[in-house]
């Protein structure tokens, strides 16, 4: 029996379509939605810019204080981005019980998210965004249905595939 939901979204181009399945699944199910959208952890040049322009001090402010900040706000606009790509579904949005958003590595975070909510599915794209289109399994989804102790449902992105490739 399903009755709570992971949705664990890129936020990219295809997130709107995964969204639906996500939501589909709820209503089939008569169950709760969660969200989770991981943030990887800052690069190397990011972290050699912001120390050129900071000091110490306003640096570990930053990470502390200023990064609470910038994931408060995605989460605000996930939720705004949720409302516009629903229309005249609106109604849909009260499927959604939270939205988080986790910094970590997506697997991680996704896992440790399903774990902490005690969720009965995890939904999510089967590919990411990444550069190479040629691969028909993302490293996050793939490292999910390794790793994952409840079932999983993938979304296809054949919009990446040519008839070619099947």
């Amino acid at each position: 029996m399903v009755r709570s939901i992971l949705y664990a979204t890129d936020l990219g181009l295809y997130a709107p379509y995964v969204l639906q399945h996500a939501l589909a699944l709820t209503r089939a199910f008569n169950a709760s939605l969660y969200v989770v959208h991981a943030v990887g952890p800052m690069g190397l040049f990011a972290e050699s810019v912001l120390q050129t322009y900071l000091d110490e001090t306003q640096l570990k402010e930053l990470r502390n204080n200023g990064l609470n900040t910038v994931m408060a706000g995605i989460e605000q606009r996930v939720l705004e981005g949720f409302r516009d790509e629903m229309g005249d579904a609106l109604q849909d949005i009260d499927l959604i019980k939270a939205v988080r958003v986790v910094k970590g590595d997506p697997p991680r975070v996704i896992l440790d998210e399903a774990q902490q909510l005690g969720v009965d599915l995890l939904v999510l794209g089967s590919h990411s965004h990444g550069a190479d289109m040629a691969i028909p399994l993302g490293r996050t989804a793939s490292r999910i249905v390794q790793l994952s102790a409840v079932p999983v449902y993938l979304v296809p992105m054949l919009q990446h595939r040519s008839r070619d490739d099947v």
